[in-house]
C-alpha cells in the first residue's frame, strides 16, 4: 500500500503542475495579442523611415562618404545586441539568442578582433556577465520595452561607430512571425548597407521589388549628407526599438508553446500514472483475496 500512496502523491503533484502550466499558457495567450498589435502598429513608421533613408542614401553615395555608411571590411571591434527575456519557461527562447550571439563573437575573436555585447533581458545578462565583455545591460523590461531603452542603445552605437570604436554591430533577437512561430534573426545593423537594407526590408504591398524609393529629384539644404546624418540615427533607433517590441511578442509566443507542451506532457504522465496505480491496486486486491482464501483453507484443514 505504500507504493499506492507514493503513486497518489505523484499524480497529485503532476496535476498541480499541470494547473500552473495551463494557467501560464492562458496568460501568455492573452499577452500575445497585445504584443503583436504593438509590433504591427510600429511597423509602418519603420517602413516609411526606411524608404526615405534609402532615397537620400542614393544621393549621398554620389556626393561623398558618410561615416555611418562607410564599410569597414576588417573587424577589429564588434558589438552584438542580444535581445531575450527576463524570465525562463519559454523553451529555447533565451538559449537560442545566447548561442547565436556567442557564435558571432567567437568568430570575431578567432579572427583577432575584440567583441562586446549589449544585453536586453535578465537571462542573457546573467549568462554573458561571466562569458563576455558587457557594454550595457537592461533588465526588467523585456515584456514591455520602452523607447528610452532603445534610445540609450542607439546613442551608444552611433557614437561609438562614428568615432571608429566599433566596426560591426549585429542585432540578435527572435522575430514573431505569428502567435505560434518565432524566427531567430541575426541582422547586421552597422555598417549600414542601403542595398542590404532594401533586400531585408522585403517587398511592400502592391510592390514586387522591395521598398518604395521616392524620386531623388530633390535639393537638400544644407546637403544630402547632412540630411542623411540626421536620418541614420533615427533609423538605427527605430530598428532597435522594433527589435525589442518584436522580441517581446516572440517571448510570449515561445512561452505559450512551451507551456502548452508542458501541459500535454503532464496530461500524458497523469494518464500513465493512473494506469500504473490501477494495476498496482488490482494486484494488491488480488493478493489480499488470495491471502484470505488461503487462510480460510488453512482453517478448514485444521478443523
Amino acid at each position: 500500500m505504500a507504493n499506492l500512496r507514493d503513486i497518489r502523491k505523484r499524480i497529485s503533484s503532476v496535476q498541480s503542475t499541470k494547473q500552473i502550466t495551463r494557467t501560464m499558457e492562458m496568460v501568455s495567450t492573452a499577452k500575445i495579442r497585445r504584443a503583436l498589435d504593438r509590433s504591427v502598429q510600429s511597423e509602418p513608421y519603420k517602413a516609411a523611415l526606411t524608404d526615405v533613408m534609402l532615397t537620400v542614401a542614393q544621393d549621398v553615395q554620389a556626393a561623398g562618404d558618410n561615416p555611418m555608411l562607410k564599410r569597414r571590411e576588417a573587424v577589429r571591434n564588434g558589438l552584438v545586441i542580444a535581445i531575450a527575456s527576463d524570465r525562463g519557461l519559454a523553451g529555447g527562447f533565451n538559449v537560442g539568442v545566447e548561442r547565436a550571439a556567442e557564435r558571432i563573437m567567437g568568430e570575431w575573436e578567432r579572427a583577432g578582433a575584440k567583441a562586446q555585447v549589449i544585453t536586453c533581458g535578465r537571462k542573457p545578462s546573467e549568462y554573458f556577465r561571466s562569458h563576455a565583455a558587457l557594454a550595457m545591460h537592461f533588465e526588467g523590461t523585456s515584456a514591455d520595452p520602452s523607447l528610452e531603452e532603445a534610445r540609450m542603445i542607439s546613442s551608444y552605437v552611433c557614437r561609438a561607430y562614428a568615432a571608429g570604436e566599433l566596426d560591426r554591430v549585429v542585432v540578435v533577437y527572435h522575430h514573431a512571425k505569428n502567435r505560434v512561430d518565432q524566427e531567430l534573426r541575426c541582422e547586421t545593423l552597422l555598417p549600414l548597407d542601403p542595398n542590404a537594407v532594401a533586400m531585408a526590408h522585403g517587398p511592400r504591398k502592391n510592390e514586387s521589388e522591395g521598398p518604395v524609393r521616392v524620386s531623388s529629384a530633390f535639393k537638400f539644404v544644407p546637403s544630402a549628407e547632412r540630411v542623411l546624418g540626421e536620418l541614420v540615427p533615427s533609423y538605427i533607433l527605430t530598428v532597435i526599438h522594433q527589435a525589442l517590441i518584436d522580441s517581446a511578442a516572440a517571448e510570449q509566443g515561445a512561452r505559450r508553446k512551451a507551456m502548452h507542451s508542458a501541459t500535454e506532457n503532464a496530461t500524458a504522465i497523469v494518464a500513465t500514472l493512473t494506469r500504473t496505480y490501477n494495476r498496482v491496486r488490482q494486484a494488491s486486491i488480488t493478493t489480499e483475496i488470495n491471502e484470505i482464501v488461503g487462510g480460510a483453507s488453512a482453517l478448514e484443514e485444521q478443523q
